[in-house]
């Protein structure tokens, strides 16, 4: 009897250890977890207003990155646009803590001019970067990203091919998160939530 009292004892003890470890582990992301797949935010470009940039001006701040152009018709106005009704649902200490840097890889078209127009329509927290080929190029292949020139028409006018991933980065620029258009908004306001309070 006191053999199986011991036996059921340790059972117990090591049921305990696992449950408390099990409530000392951070639950799962919701949208796609890429921290150590992808290099910290690292950067040199020209801000939408005109002046040379790179990531320690946006250090301390949880920051998404997309990468669009301001002629798009209907990928980008549409991933801005649920972003900024995202950082809308945070609370509003979440939102001074939150940063969109939308870079442009139409450098001929989105001068900073331009780049400040249009991301001022979606809010305080967006900010447009852009710069010139070799930049971008570094920065795209960076993450893993690329874009592409449509042919120009006769008017001119051309399409640009890019991702539509947003790359979330934690206060300190480590790469946390790859926010997809299928992700759902509410795991996208949990996910934001929860690398804001890190």
């Amino acid at each position: 009897m006191p053999n199986t009292l011991h036996k059921t004892g340790c059972k117990t003890a090591l049921l305990s250890g696992i449950l408390w470890l099990a409530g000392c582990t951070d639950p799962a992301w919701q949208t796609k977890d890429i921290s150590g797949l992808m290099p910290p935010l690292e950067f040199e470009l020209i801000s939408e207003e005109a002046e040379p940039v790179s990531e320690a001006d946006y250090a301390g701040e949880v920051t998404l990155l997309f990468f669009g152009f301001t002629h798009c018709p209907h990928i980008c106005p549409a991933t801005l646009a649920n972003l900024a009704a995202i950082s809308g649902e945070l609370d509003e200490a979440a939102q001074d803590d939150l940063q969109v840097l939308f870079v442009s890889v139409d450098p001929d078209r989105d001068d900073p001019a331009t780049l400040r127009e249009y991301t001022d329509a979606f809010g305080p927290e967006f900010t447009g970067l852009t710069g010139d080929d070799e930049a971008l190029e570094a920065l795209t292949r960076r993450y893993r990203v690329t874009y592409g020139y449509g042919k120009k028409d006769d008017a001119g006018n051309y399409d640009v091919s890019h991702s539509n991933a947003v790359f979330a980065f934690d206060r300190n620029g480590e790469a946390q998160l790859l926010i997809r258009e299928s992700d759902p908004k509410e795991a996208i306001v949990a996910d934001l939530n929860r690398l804001l309070e890190i």
